[in-house]
């Protein structure tokens, strides 16, 4: 099961009443930490946890704080301090040698449930937005509310308007710990032979949602690729619509017939969403598609990549999935690609 929120929100809000709940945010840290703030976990009644807050050290230990919580009612700070030999998080033999700052809240009907019954909501509406929650200074009654989404727009100055940035903010309610909420990743795959199997299942993993499209009846069917995707059977400007219906986030291209990846090219080659663009098949065959689609890759809203993925050494479907997938990855979270073996 996936670590998404909309993933642990899915499991919890059909027991919601069933058992009583407790919120666990990470709103800290300080060095190396295996999450970073704005984590969330959710702890139960029964000892059943949703999600982690650490790379499994630490669990057990929150859940016992979690059950003072629900017998009180009231919220607790934790801080563990993984480079201190007196702290528990040391002796519980923490790796990463970094602080994290953990709240946890109680979650029922009386407190709105802390407004995540609307979070899983919107999030099932693929909108994101800024949770916003207070950090007790000690023992108190919590509570958090949920805010629509802030884009950066322009004025008629045409000046920019940041949006709220997330963080830990003192106001004149007291400490308060913003969260920014964003929607899964949705990726978008044209063609279903047996090598999409692997790319489906790595990306189902990942907790992202993922859509299918291919006409050809012997290929997307349910029956090979399972209940939990959106199978598509027209290649037209009705996947356009899809895709934007649901901000996709990356197309991959891989029906392996030229004329099709054609057809798709010319109708996804500038969704605007997109931030990763595929295509299966080394250079000459990318020109071979360029050429029946009448296309230029200068046209295009984004870089076309083509041979896809990184070249990890791989030739097996699996390897070529796993490195399509770890590109993907790559460009729809902007990071730089570096080592962390040379970071830590």
């Amino acid at each position: 099961m996936s670590n998404h929120l909309r993933q642990l929100l899915a499991q919890w809000y059909p027991k919601r009443n069933d058992t009583q709940w407790v919120l666990g945010t990470v709103f800290k840290t300080e060095g190396p930490c295996y999450r970073k703030a704005g984590a969330m976990m959710l702890f139960d009644g029964v000892g059943s946890q949703l999600g982690l807050l650490s790379g499994g050290c630490l669990e057990s230990d929150i859940q016992r704080h979690a059950r003072k919580v629900m017998q009180t009612g009231h919220s607790l700070t934790l801080c563990y301090d993984g480079s201190d030999e007196d702290d528990i998080s040391f002796q519980l033999g923490i790796g990463c040698g970094g602080t994290v700052h953990i709240v946890l809240a109680l979650v029922d009907q009386s407190n709105q449930y802390l407004c995540l019954d609307h979070l899983y909501a919107s999030l099932n509406q693929r909108v994101g937005g800024r949770y916003i929650q207070g950090i007790p200074g000690g023992d108190s009654h919590h509570s958090a509310t949920i805010v629509p989404p802030l884009f950066e727009a322009a004025n008629q100055d045409n000046t920019a308007v940041q949006p709220l940035k997330s963080g830990l903010f003192s106001t004149e309610q007291g400490l308060q710990f913003i969260t920014e909420i964003v929607p899964e990743p949705s990726l978008l795959i044209v063609g279903g032979g047996i090598d999409a199997l692997p790319v489906v299942g790595i990306a189902q993993q990942l907790g992202w949602q993922v859509s299918l499209c291919d006409p050809r009846p012997a290929n997307g069917r349910r029956d090979r690729f399972g209940d939990e995707l959106c199978l598509l059977d027209t290649l037209d400007e009705s996947l356009v619509d899809h895709a934007e219906s649901l901000n996709v986030g990356g197309i991959i291209i891989m029906t392996h017939n030229v004329e099709m990846d054609a057809r798709a090219l010319q109708l996804l080659s500038n969704v605007s969403s997109t931030k990763y663009l595929a295509l299966l098949g080394p250079v000459a065959r990318k020109e071979q598609v360029l050429n029946k689609a009448g296309l230029l890759e200068s046209e295009f809203s984004i870089t076309l990549s083509s041979p896809a993925g990184f070249d990890i050494g791989g030739e097996l479907p699996e390897s070529i999935a796993l490195s399509i997938l770890s590109e993907c990855h790559h460009a729809l979270y902007k990071k730089q690609s570096h080592r962390y073996s040379h970071q830590l």
